[in-house]
């Protein structure tokens, strides 16, 4: 069972900032075919993701209209989100059906339900996480002790990511206040670069494109997180599903993988164009599109795979046990990659593996 007290704690705040995330729309810039039909008789779909590069499969899927194609006259409608806490209540309480989620609130979510409140089914993206420091503070990785880490959330993905580095390190740190040998400070990445600036804080390990904001401040990359993990491949964004949604609903399901294999596919072969169009979108989500020198290089570090990397997730929820923010999970039947390596056959592609994560 989940033990972040701070994360449930405050979610009520979350949800009262911004709901369950934007108001859900149609995707009115998708047509539909003629002829088309509504599959498993629904009259829409719900999409949920975040504002980041780390999920630009869905950014990229929606503007090219990629889920609208594959689910017919049944309409895609979107919802986006800043922290995975509300995401995964908007994916309890029905507002959203699938979303594009961290591993942490994935296992997370898992977790706290005993099972029973999601399947991830897919994975979506890798990398894209980086150290980020002030030069003038901090020259080498020795030089952190005793500084102030920003990172985005108590118990998300970069927050332990970050705790486990430190234990490495030989650091103590209380998980819960963030206080020990290094001060990390929970900051919301839309706040971190101000917080960077202002100096309240003396670095950040945190996902693209905040990372690349901080360095088109100054800032530095002081470490990239890949070089953490073997093949330098570790999840940094899956593909989630209400198992009440996935149960009633495999067509619609197998449609929106569809859709995110056909994406990723064209992001790997069309990557500039792919990049402009998931710019676009985000432009369109938060009414400000990223100036170059932030998009190129945070776009550069995340790479784009059908593969969920399962071993890394379960590697992931050992760290976060190391780190005092979680006992023990019992992850057995986290994933249910059926569909998606039934879209991957059809496709012709390699199929993918649940790391022994699979469903019971």
């Amino acid at each position: 069972m989940l033990r972040t007290l701070a994360v449930v704690a405050t979610l009520p705040l979350l949800l009262t900032a911004c709901g369950y995330g934007s108001e859900a729309k149609s995707d009115d810039t998708a047509k539909v075919a003629a002829g088309a039909k509504k599959i498993d008789g629904l009259d829409s779909v719900k999409i949920g993701y975040f504002g980041n590069l780390t999920h630009a499969t869905a950014l990229v899927g929606r503007e090219q209209g990629l889920f609208q194609k594959e689910l017919g006259a049944t309409k895609a409608e979107y919802a986006t989100f800043n922290a995975g806490p509300s995401e995964i209540e908007a994916l309890n309480s029905g507002s959203i059906d699938i979303g594009w989620i961290g591993p942490s609130p994935a296992i997370n979510g898992y977790t706290k339900s005993d099972g029973k409140s999601l399947r991830i089914i897919g994975g979506s993206a890798s990398g894209g996480v980086k150290l980020v420091v002030n030069p003038k503070k901090i020259t080498s990785l020795k030089d952190v002790k005793g500084k102030k880490i920003a990172t985005p959330q108590l118990g998300n993905t970069q927050d332990v990511a970050f705790l486990n580095w430190a234990a490495e390190q030989g650091y103590r740190i209380d998980p819960q206040s963030g206080k020990g040998d290094v001060t990390v400070v929970r900051t919301d990445n839309k706040i971190t670069p101000d917080a960077y600036k202002s100096g309240s804080i003396d670095g950040a390990w945190v996902p693209e494109p905040t990372a690349s904001k901080l360095v088109a401040e100054g800032g530095k990359v002081l470490l990239d997180e890949s070089t953490l993990w073997p093949d330098k491949k570790f999840v940094i964004t899956n593909i989630i599903v209400s198992q009440k949604f996935l149960n009633a609903h495999p067509k619609a399901v197998e449609a929106v993988l569809k859709a995110s294999v056909e994406s990723n596919k064209w992001i790997n072969a069309n990557p500039d164009q792919a990049k402009a169009a998931a710019n676009k979108q985000l432009a369109i989500d938060s009414g400000k599109a990223l100036p170059a020198k932030v998009l190129d290089p945070a776009w550069s570090s995340i790479s784009f795979t059908d593969d969920p990397l399962a071993a890394t997730l379960d590697t992931e929820a050992a760290h976060a046990v190391k780190a005092g923010l979680l006992t023990k999970p019992d992850l057995k039947g986290i994933y249910d990659l059926t569909l998606l390596n039934k879209v991957l056959k059809s496709e012709g592609a390699s199929t993918v593996d649940d790391a022994g994560l699979g469903v019971r």
